[in-house]
């Protein structure tokens, strides 16, 4: 099994794509990039600790690769929007791809230079690509919340903006 380190904005919202996912053995949801250790959401909505909200998936290599994972993050996220994920604002809910070595970290590169080049945004990317820091799980009213309260879960996901730039700038454009 291996690891891999998203920040997509709110949590709540990164779990559910990547669970459905085969060769996905588990999402956590949690916080990393900060400076405190064991933080709690509160701290971290406080835009004190310096984290951002993630997932970390831990996956089977043999049944999915990184790269799959990488394209599967990039169309749950605004990619251009340096100030945080459609309605929840700060950097508590920025981008990044923490990688954990050098392939990672090449194949995650290789990725954003390619939605740059190739992609359907008309502004830069802006998600960042960092060195894997220490991830510190959620509470567990945090995990798997879609699960726990889907009707608060769908609401969010449709109100906050995400569901219809998901379909506006990914499923519009698929062949």
């Amino acid at each position: 099994m291996k690891k891999a380190v998203f920040a997509g904005g709110c949590f709540w919202c990164m779990v559910r794509p990547f669970e459905e996912t085969p060769g996905i053995h588990s999402v956590v949801s949690g916080y990393t990039g900060g400076k405190t250790e064991n933080p709690t959401y509160e701290e971290v909505c406080s835009e004190t600790t310096g984290h951002v909200e993630a997932v970390e998936i831990t996956y089977d290599p043999e049944l999915i690769s990184y790269h799959y994972l990488l394209q599967l993050f990039w169309q749950q996220i605004d990619p251009t929007d340096p100030g945080g994920q459609f309605h929840d604002r700060g950097g508590s809910y920025t981008t990044a791809i923490f990688v954990a070595d050098e392939e990672q970290k090449e194949a995650a590169e290789k990725s954003k230079k390619e939605l740059n080049e190739n992609g359907p945004f008309q502004q830069p990317i802006v998600t960042k690509i960092l060195p894997a820091e220490t991830f510190y799980p959620a509470e567990d009213y945090h995990q798997r919340y879609h699960l726990k309260n889907p009707m608060h879960y769908k609401m969010y996901y449709h109100g906050s903006g995400r569901a219809g730039f998901i379909n506006k700038y990914w499923k519009e454009n698929q062949s």
